[in-house]
């Protein structure tokens, strides 16, 4: 296949490029000029395996910049870091700052990974117009549902565009050499409208998983995903009869179903890839054989994989005196990034119990350190140390919070849990380091399905119906919570829990305008914890600790709170302009065309 190069600058920017042979003074030896190669099902197929190539590559944030890889996930940071069930951690303030500085509203036009993502998802478009381009009326079957697969793509792409930028430059073919597009002429809500019908016109041409069991149907576009999809985009745009209609095709399907309880925390982890909850996911295309970062048929096994995610979601180990997690997550040592907001952790305690939902999501320190979570594999490497009874564990500094510094900077005491790696993610055979991540990326499970089908019913009066959906994750979860009766309040909680870190919460609270949620927004970085061990660091005068357990007799943990950003002269917390992102300061560099968002 003839590979196009493009600066990603132009693609990003919305200015146009063309092949290689318009632009080189050289001869090409060994290619295909694309009016050879884009004509039978093989190139569609070459065609259409690119487009998941960029997909994968470019939406999960991977390596799309010339000057290197987005190495920290941006797609992650942009949809998760903002809501206010996430915090900022690391080592201590200005570590992690890709993830900080959007924690905490504190960012100017360039942050890396509002920079990163931007690009990336340009870069993925531009793989799907290829195919839709150069296959305007597609010959056979095969032909006509590639187009539609990557039509569907391309729509989840404009998807997280919209969201994020608003009114961003919409870009539905290959661009001639002199256009410079701007900003759409769509409104957010419209732009979600024409993503929705995207996903609808492409229906027909669609192939439909064939069961619960069929992984391959999770691997790829299916009509479950441009359903699903396409209700998500409707229930954004407030058309909540369209957007009902979308996911109820999903639910009468048959094609999807929850996994048990048991098996909950399977979806997160390699044992759940293609499970029969799983409507779409990005499937990790590991090859043993690929180098680091590229091979000579192209990229290697650190764009095929997560990599560094699995250091940035797992425990800091450095700061415990033994790292709790290591024999669960295989020896990756991890760095802290992601903390659990202290409200939320108690809230979702409050409601779940210790159900298999809460117990597969987070974990008390206590669970952690002390290693009575009862999650299997959740033991010490030290044999003496798990010998130890739990009055022992208790009194002991063998184990606990070290650090006397930082403690767990950005932690409260709920650890993150559904998000670090177990050992089997990482089974490379050692040949990288032992960080890539390959469990597959979720983009859409069934039970984000269910809960947008609910609050679809919700808002349309059928409450009823709404009751039926969210009693089935209760009851899957394991909730000691099952509501009598549910209204919006009922949904947005089940919601938050269900798919926390998922890339829901934050685009949520701002379409709901949920008052409370933005409150907590508004403090961001104004308060931030830090979790220390008794054992190891004493509190200090005015530093008005929060003990775990409500006083210092019953306790071995405690939280200090801080404000580094503060100090240094930042501007925290959320304001009106954060409901939209600012384009990337040099892309509007480049592009004159485009206008910028309000308030930045």
């Amino acid at each position: 296949m003839n590979k196009i190069i493009i600066p990603m600058f132009a693609l990003a920017a919305g200015v146009a490029f063309t092949s290689c042979e318009d632009k080189l003074d050289i001869e090409q030896k060994g290619t295909i000029s694309t009016e050879n190669f884009y004509a039978t099902d093989a190139d569609c197929e070459k065609a259409l395996a690119s487009a998941y190539e960029g997909f994968m590559v470019n939406t999960v944030g991977r390596t799309t910049v010339t000057n290197g890889p987005g190495i920290y996930t941006p797609a992650k940071v942009l949809a998760n870091h903002p809501g206010d069930d996430v915090n900022y951690g690391g080592g201590n303030y200005g570590d992690h700052e890709f993830g900080g500085s959007i924690d905490e509203f504190r960012y100017d036009h360039t942050p890396e990974a509002i920079n990163f993502h931007y690009r990336g998802l340009y870069l993925s478009i531009y793989n799907d117009n290829l195919v839709m381009h150069y296959f305007p009326q597609p010959a056979t079957p095969f032909q006509k549902q590639a187009v539609a697969e990557a039509k569907v793509l391309r729509a989840y792409n404009f998807f997280l565009l919209a969201c994020y930028w608003g009114q961003p430059p919409l870009v539905e073919d290959l661009l001639a050499p002199d256009a410079i597009p701007t900003n759409s002429e769509m409104t957010q809500k419209e732009y979600f409208e024409w993503v929705a019908k995207q996903c609808e016109e492409a229906l027909p041409d669609l192939k439909e998983r064939e069961s619960t069991t069929d992984k391959e149907g999770a691997y790829r576009v299916t009509q479950g995903f441009a359903n699903a999809l396409a209700g998500k985009a409707y229930m954004f745009a407030g058309k909540y009869d369209e957007a009902k209609a979308a996911l109820k095709r999903v639910i009468d399907s048959k094609k999807y179903a929850l996994v048990t309880g048991d098996q909950y925390l399977d979806l997160f982890h390699k044992e759940g890839d293609g499970c029969p909850e799983k409507i779409f996911e990005i499937n990790m295309r590991y090859n043993p054989a690929a180098g680091d970062w590229s091979t000579g048929s192209g990229l290697g096994a650190y764009q095929h994989s997560t990599w560094m995610e699995a250091n940035c979601f797992n425990w800091r180990a450095g700061n415990f005196k033994v790292n709790p997690a290591s024999k669960y997550i295989g020896g990756c040592d991890g760095w802290g990034s992601i903390g659990v907001a202290e409200w939320f952790g108690e809230e979702f305690h409050n409601n779940d119990g210790d159900s298999k939902r809460f117990k597969a999501t987070l974990m008390h320190i206590d669970d952690a350190v002390y290693q009575t979570s009862g999650v299997e594999g959740m033991v010490y490497a030290d044999e003496a140390i798990n010998n130890m009874t739990l009055e022992q564990k208790k009194a002991s500094t063998e184990i606990g919070i070290s650090d006397v510094s930082q403690g767990l900077y950005g932690q409260s005491f709920y650890l993150p849990f559904k998000n670090i790696v177990r050992a089997g993610d990482l089974d490379d055979g050692g040949m990288h380091g032992g960080n890539l991540r390959l469990n597959n990326i979720i983009i859409m499970r069934y039970a984000e399905v269910l809960l947008n089908y609910a609050e679809c019913c919700l808002q349309t009066g059928d409450n009823a119906s709404a009751k039926t959906y969210i009693n089935q994750i209760q009851q899957r979860a394991g909730s000691k919570t099952i509501s009598d009766a549910v209204d919006m309040e009922v949904l947005k909680r089940e919601k938050s829990y269900e798919l926390w870190f998922e890339g829901c919460r934050f685009q949520d609270v701002l379409r709901w305008n949920d008052a409370n949620a933005i409150a907590r927004l508004q403090k961001a970085g104004s308060a931030v914890p830090h979790l220390f061990d008794k054992l190891f660091r004493q509190p200090q005068a005015g530093e008005n600790p929060v003990w775990e357990h409500g006083s210092e007799a019953n306790s071995r943990f405690y939280i200090i709170h801080t404000h580094e950003a503060k100090d240094a002269n930042f501007t925290v917390g959320f304001q009106d302009k954060h409901r939209l992102f600012p384009y990337p300061s040099s892309i509007m560099e480049m592009n004159p065309n485009l206008k910028q968002n309000p308030g930045w």
